[in-house]
Order: C-alpha cells, then structure tokens, then sequence
C-alpha cells in the first residue's frame, strides 16, 4: 500500500483506477494500491503538489491486533447488562 497526503488548504476527489475516488481533508492522509500511483490524473496532482507520496509511515502503533482480550471495552461506552433476577426469589 502506498500513502498519499492531501497538501492543499480544501478538500480533494483523489480520482482513482475504475472510476473510484478518494476523498482526503486537509492534510489527511489516505492509502492506495502501489499500481494505483501510476494512475495519470493522480500523477497530474503529485505533479501538480496538491498531493505527496509519503515514503514512510509515521503513523503511531497501538496494540497488536488480537492481543487485547474479546469483550473487553475499547473506549468510554460500556457494556450495560439487562438481566433480571432468576429464579423463585420470594419467601
């Protein structure tokens, strides 16, 4: 995969092979296909500056994936259990 960087100040349609597009912000970054970089009108915004192939990735790493345990809460939202009691629980 190779990493391409929106370097203008407005959003872009990264035109793409078999008429797919690719929408970057700002400076957001997205990902290709290594054969897709040789695509002429994405050539003519590398060449053109409005885009940059990165050549190494700097985005950071969290966890490998898989090696946090099933189930367990990735962000603030927990689990909200609606069980009742079961069982004959009168006296």
């Amino acid at each position: 995969m190779t990493t391409i960087r929106n370097t203008s100040r407005r959003p872009l349609s990264v035109p793409l092979p078999r008429g797919r597009k690719l929408h970057l912000g700002p400076n957001q970054t997205g990902e290709i296909a290594e054969r897709a970089a040789d695509h002429p009108p994405l050539a003519a915004l590398v060449s053109a500056g409005a885009l940059e192939i990165v050549v190494g990735d700097h985005r950071a790493t969290g966890a490998a994936p898989g090696s946090q345990r099933p189930g367990a809460p990735t962000s603030g939202h927990h689990r909200v259990s609606k069980a009742g009691p079961r069982g004959d629980r009168g006296g």
